[in-house]
């Protein structure tokens, strides 16, 4: 069994869909007061109105400074401690080498390294004092170990979420924070739907499970590293892909076999 964490207060930056959401919502099971937080407040209001009355809206842009320490202050405000950061915020457009701009390239890195830093940066006062705390990051199999044509802005910011994690976990230890990352592979997000069948069909293809994760399946990953049971890991990334990353080629899918 686990510890329960019920009254234990999480904040999920860009929470108002896809992973996010999908956190906010299974930490909110939990029993945890969440922070909801969103650049839109409507977005992040409708997300804490589907968790209920141990859930609270948060407009910030984790690109900036003023707004994540705004952030972490409403939490104390609110909750009275931060327990858990789930760093969550990210964008991914897709632009190729020689077509990709300079402010395309400092957008997601803006956004999805810089935004982790400056999170994890305004909950430490609040964790440091009370010699405890949980982040955790959502970054990606794409980049860390994957690649795809579009990406590398993304892949780099995903890998370099690593990178800030593995050095954090060596800080923050002194004061019993730990500093993991989930690092999804081809997850079933509203975003996907309007791809069509065919689309989602063969991206599930392209996984030894044959199926796409839901955002679930992320979410129990973050509420585990962020359990009391986790406390003694730290500095870790785990795949959560269906195998995706296991096949050395195609043809290792075709000789599965199977049911």
């Amino acid at each position: 069994m686990f510890t329960p964490l019920t009254g234990k207060t999480v904040i999920v930056t860009g929470a108002s869909k896809g992973i996010g959401r999908g956190i906010a919502l299974r930490f909110g099971q939990a029993g945890l007061n969440v922070l909801v937080v969103s650049r839109t407040l409507a977005e992040a209001e409708k997300v804490a109105g589907e968790i209920g009355a141990n859930a609270s809206a948060f407009a910030a842009d984790v690109t900036k400074t003023d707004d994540t320490f705004a952030m972490a202050a409403a939490a104390l405000e609110r909750y009275g401690a931060i327990d858990v950061l789930c760093a969550n915020a990210g964008i991914f457009p897709a632009a190729k080498l020689g077509e990709m701009t300079e402010a395309d390239f400092d957008h997601v890195i803006d956004t999805n390294l810089k935004g982790t830093f400056l999170s994890v940066s305004a909950v430490l006062p609040a964790m440091k004092a009370q010699k405890k705390g949980r982040i955790v990051l959502t970054s990606s199999i794409t980049g860390p170990i994957t690649g795809f044509p579009g990406w590398s802005h993304y892949g780099a910011s995903k890998a370099g979420q690593l990178g800030f994690m593995r050095t954090a976990a060596i800080e923050l230890a002194p004061w019993n924070i730990t500093v993991n990352a989930v690092m999804p592979g081809n997850i079933h997000t509203e975003g996907m739907d309007g791809m069509g069948e065919a689309y989602i069909a063969s991206t599930a293809a392209c996984v030894p499970m044959k199926k796409l994760g839901s955002v679930f399946d992320i979410a129990n990953a973050a509420l585990f590293f962020a359990s009391d049971e986790a406390g003694y890991i730290t500095g870790q990334g785990l795949s959560i892909d269906g195998g995706q990353i296991l096949p050395e080629s195609p043809m290792a899918l075709d000789e599965m076999g199977g049911p």
